[in-house]
């Protein structure tokens, strides 16, 4: 892929910021649920502003360990929910459950850190034969695929609790934001081809405040699309200068009035929900490394290396939550940012996590993205994800599926990805992604030894 800005260059200051939070777009919805599906799991109030600056100081530090050399950003981890849900269903208070988070991400860094400790020595080629090729492009593609049902999802609903908008309203919204992007990246100039994602969610989201003002107006419910409630609480009390700036809710300041609580069994009860589901992010892990890997045309396993990558991660994951609850991971969104707009600048991706920590504490950025509309964001996922599973598809280009050792490797992958495969060990969910990488090394290591055919 021939990019706009390499990994090294650094865009002009004006430009960068635009870039930076056109990233942060693209990532903040997402980072910013996973809080809000816990504590209405587990009745908590978990800060999605804190979860945020979680994510901007984990990046940094992502950074630090890859050398700037990895353009990603870091956001809240779906894979962990269920694991964070068991923290506070585990203990006998709020406190120890928040103290529980991070716990929990300090045994999942753990993980991370005896991987990264066997790479450093084993090297990386064992991965290139565990997982060729045939293993790692339909992966990729089964991430992204595996989020579609996100996006036509979220591009039939509204935002406005208690109000059912019209499914034909919200696609229609949805549609334009995906058609202004397309049309930004495919036949806008320079700064159009850079920054689509946010002409698609301004002009998605002006159409829904025109279609909500008439629905206001009239009274029509079906056409009432976005939800202003996050603005009006804003200003509930009056405009002072806590209305416009707050400290998010930190975790660790709940946290540690639980230590009097800890007890052995809770430790192991938090070891048990976080140490295997970090091993299944692992896997994604190496997929999204070489999905950014093709993108921008260098190994990343072999440069930075893998264990840098790993320790980024994992390290990065403990800070993540150590501020907002939430262990971090790779964004799809991000590395598809990257993949459309053709700007893989680490600077970027820098810049995006200072704007992450700095807006944390700005209450009219986060009440922004909370009102951005469902069907908004999922008209710009549908490119988003898209994007993730064509990359996939690109690498499988490379495979000869005339054998058939190679067509039941990414047969496999394919139909368990896409069929959405699970597997729970009580409170352990195995992902479809993981289940899918995990039966293609499986079928991978059956049919290796197998001869070419003519």
């Amino acid at each position: 892929m021939k990019l706009i800005y390499g990994v090294n260059d650094k865009p002009k200051f004006g430009q960068l910021i635009i870039f930076a939070l056109q990233q942060l777009l693209a990532i903040m919805t997402a980072t910013l649920v996973v809080p809000v599906v816990v504590n209405q799991a587990c009745n908590t109030e978990m800060s999605s502003a804190a979860a945020l600056l979680g994510a901007g100081i984990g990046t940094l530090v992502y950074v630090a360990f890859t050398q700037k050399k990895c353009p990603v950003f870091l956001g809240s981890s779906f894979a962990f929910i269920n694991s964070m849900i068991a923290a506070f269903a585990g203990g006998v208070s709020m406190s120890l459950g928040y103290l529980g988070l991070i716990i929990g991400a300090v045994f999942a860094a753990l993980v991370y850190v005896v991987i990264a400790i066997i790479v450093k020595f084993a090297g990386v080629k064992w991965i290139n034969t565990v997982m060729p090729v045939a293993v790692i492009g339909p992966t990729v593609a089964i991430i992204g695929l595996s989020l579609a049902g996100n996006a036509i999802g979220d591009i039939t609903k509204g935002s406005i609790p208690d109000v059912t908008a019209s499914p034909l309203i919200t696609v229609l919204c949805g549609i334009v934001t995906l058609v202004i992007t397309i049309a930004c990246s495919t036949y806008g100039k320079r700064i159009g081809k850079l920054i689509p994602f946010i002409f698609g969610i301004l002009g998605g989201y002006a159409l829904c405040a025109v279609f909500t003002a008439i629905g206001y107006t009239a009274d029509i419910d079906a056409i009432k699309i976005l939800n202003v409630q996050p603005f009006l609480d804003l200003v509930a009390d009056g405009i002072t200068i806590n209305t416009f700036l707050s400290v998010p809710d930190f975790t660790f300041l709940t946290a540690v009035k639980g230590f009097g609580e800890l007890n052995a069994t809770y430790i192991s009860t938090i070891a048990v929900a976080y140490i295997p589901v970090a091993f299944v992010v692992f896997a994604e892990h190496i997929a999204d490394h070489k999905n950014i890997s093709s993108i921008i045309e260098e190994d990343l396993l072999e440069n930075p290396g893998l264990h840098r990558t790993l320790l980024g991660d994992g390290i990065g994951s403990f800070f993540g939550a150590f501020f907002g609850g939430c262990p971090n991971t790779t964004y799809g969104e991000s590395v598809g940012c990257v993949a459309i707009t053709k700007n893989a600048s680490v600077y970027t991706i820098i810049t995006a996590a200072i704007l992450a920590i700095i807006i944390s504490f700005i209450s009219p950025f986060i009440a922004f993205v909370n009102s951005i509309p469902s069907c908004v964001m999922g008209g710009v996922c549908m490119a988003l994800y898209g994007f993730i599973a064509v990359s996939g598809l690109k690498m499988v280009q490379n495979v000869d599926l005339n054998q058939n050792k190679n067509l039941f490797v990414v047969s496999t992958i394919l139909i368990s990805g896409i069929g959405g495969l699970t597997l729970n060990f009580g409170k352990i969910t195995v992902t479809s992604i993981a289940c899918a990488l995990i039966l293609g090394i499986i079928v991978n290591l059956v049919v290796s030894k197998a001869k070419d055919e003519e």
